[in-house]
């Protein structure tokens, strides 16, 4: 896989001290200089976790999360491509599991940078990681024939992670695609948080047999099973998770590209049925806010791409 726009790679300064990096046991962990780190699993390209300066994981992960490849990672940051659910009958990813293969495929680390990153220039290091249809398994490679091409871009800074895809037409044939990225964050009480920012937009309630409605709170509280699909938000406006007591937020997730929105928890009953969730009360330590682009299907044709990044900012 190449990398496209490569960056420059991180340089060697004697005075300003460097983001470090290490590659073992099929994860690559960074590290800034002021104690920030993300690591990564080339299994699925997942994100497990995010801790700020003070050690504070920003991520939720199962504690019976399978971390050996053997199914996708319950917790941290998935990647869903090329089909968002249970693939649609008579349609080309009908051969699919449900969230397609990305997350659930062996991912190549394309290597690091650093750089000045975003509107206020924030210090940060960059990763990026490849995968393409020559990567997959011979059952995905049948399933989903096209030449395509992923590129996955986790950039940490002090104060942020931003996630961002490219997808590659990189065949003679036209092809659809859905993209997700199933973002668990990692709450101390999920009857103390509200999710804003989502009033007056349509949403598919998968809960109520994907029925659709509007959504009419303005901060919108999680106290039974949550499954919904916002449709064509605004990407300028950030969701924010907020505190119910102060009414400050917890995180915001701002978007490029991705104007669909899942907010999901499987509260009680579901949770204590996913053998991969535990425990079993761990559904009061987590939300799902998951940009992506999952109403419709993005259409690529041969020779293009198109990219879509979320950048979540936590409080400080």
């Amino acid at each position: 896989m190449d990398r496209s726009n490569k960056p420059s790679a991180i340089g060697v300064g004697a005075s300003m001290p460097q983001p470090t990096i290490s590659l073992r046991d099929n994860t690559v962990e960074a590290a800034l200089p002021t104690g920030e780190s993300v690591t990564v699993h080339l299994y699925g390209a997942t994100v497990t976790s995010w801790k700020l300066a003070d050690g504070k994981e920003q991520l939720f992960l199962s504690q019976t999360a399978h971390l050996d490849g053997s199914k996708p990672i319950r917790g941290g940051i998935p990647v869903v491509f090329p089909v968002f659910g249970p693939p649609p009958p008579s349609h080309a990813t009908s051969s699919l599991p449900q969230h397609g293969f990305a997350r659930n495929s062996i991912w190549e680390f394309l290597g690091k940078s650093s750089e000045s990153i975003g509107k206020d220039r924030k210090d940060g290091v960059k990763l990026d990681f490849g995968l393409s249809h020559p990567m997959l398994s011979e059952e995905f490679q049948k399933a989903w024939p096209y030449e395509f091409g992923l590129v996955y871009s986790v950039t940490l800074t002090k104060d942020s992670l931003e996630t961002s895809l490219q997808v590659q037409n990189k065949g003679s044939q036209n092809f659809d695609f859905q993209v997700l990225m199933h973002t668990y964050l990692n709450i101390e009480d999920i009857s103390q948080i509200r999710v804003k920012n989502l009033e007056s937009t349509t949403y598919v309630d998968k809960t109520q047999n994907a029925s659709e409605h509007t959504e009419s709170s303005p901060a919108l509280e999680i106290n039974k099973e949550t499954d919904r699909v916002y449709k064509s938000l605004d990407p300028k406006v950030p969701i924010v998770v907020a505190s119910a007591s102060d009414n400050k937020p917890v995180f915001s997730v701002a978007r490029q590209g991705l104007n669909d929105v899942v907010v999901w928890n499987p509260w009680i009953e579901k949770a204590k049925g996913m053998a991969d969730f535990g425990p079993d009360e761990a559904y009061k330590n987590m939300i799902c806010v998951e940009a992506g682009s999952v109403v419709g299907w993005q259409s690529l044709d041969a020779g293009e791409f198109w990219e879509g990044s979320q950048t979540i900012r936590p409080r400080l």
